[in-house]
């Protein structure tokens, strides 16, 4: 049997009533007021995480202030980095280290004597380790050679041969000397101790920030020499 005419026209306003109800939230309401509060909804929940990570972190400062101290103890007591204060006290104990490596390599200096030694400076900018060098030029015999290069390079503190230059030729310097052997000439350098290693009372915690946006990331450091990072590395 056919609906009356005034029942179907009242299915069809509230069709229409819906419909248009439909497109004016959609239109209206969500993209001006349903949508900013659930972007600030969002927002809250990410503040809200981010401070529970930072309260986590706090809480774990005790810690963390005792794990600093000890690793910078152990890395005072670890061979790597020269332990003098200054670089002109490490200087001086590079020459000693070279003189004591000599002398084992060749007793009374018959077949190998220093013949120069000079402190190199360090120009190297944002450099994170202070490098301690000095030129070296040496008259040795071929064996006598490998001992003192040995013993410089697996020695305590850890040292590095540089710029190696060998010329093969005849001399006698003193009686001493047999007049045969090589005239070698290298760069003799190690790295002092990080001055915030050296001393842990100048060196403060970091500590977590509050909870702020987060700031532009700073640019990136130069990095240091390989010769540096391996003696990080072993440190």
């Amino acid at each position: 049997m056919p609906m009356p005419s005034a029942r179907r026209d009242r299915w069809l306003a509230l069709a229409l009533l819906l419909a248009v109800l439909g497109l004016a939230y959609l239109l209206l309401v969500h993209p001006w007021f349903t949508q900013p509060l659930l972007a600030i909804d969002a927002d809250a929940a990410a503040l809200r995480e981010r401070q529970q990570r930072v309260q986590a972190q706090l809480q774990q400062q005790p810690q963390i202030e005792q794990r600093l101290r000890a690793t910078r103890d152990a890395l005072q007591q670890r061979p790597g980095f020269l332990q003098e204060a200054t670089a002109e006290a490490a200087a001086a104990a590079l020459g000693a280290r070279l003189q004591d490596a000599v002398a084992m390599a060749s007793p009374g200096n018959r077949s190998c004597t220093i013949s120069n030694r000079t402190p190199l400076s360090d120009n190297r900018r944002d450099a994170a380790f202070v490098r301690v060098a000095m030129q070296v030029r040496l008259r040795c015999g071929v064996a006598e050679l490998a001992t003192v290069l040995h013993s410089l390079e697996t020695g305590s503190p850890r040292l590095f041969v540089d710029n190696l230059n060998l010329i093969a030729q005849r001399f006698q310097q003193s009686p001493n000397e047999s007049g045969l052997g090589l005239d070698v000439s290298f760069e003799l350098a190690g790295y002092l101790l990080p001055a915030a290693a050296a001393d842990p009372s100048t060196a403060p915690v970091a500590t977590p920030a509050a909870v702020s946006p987060p700031a532009p990331a700073p640019s990136p450091a130069q990095q240091p020499a390989a010769e540096a990072q391996e003696v990080a590395d072993e440190a």
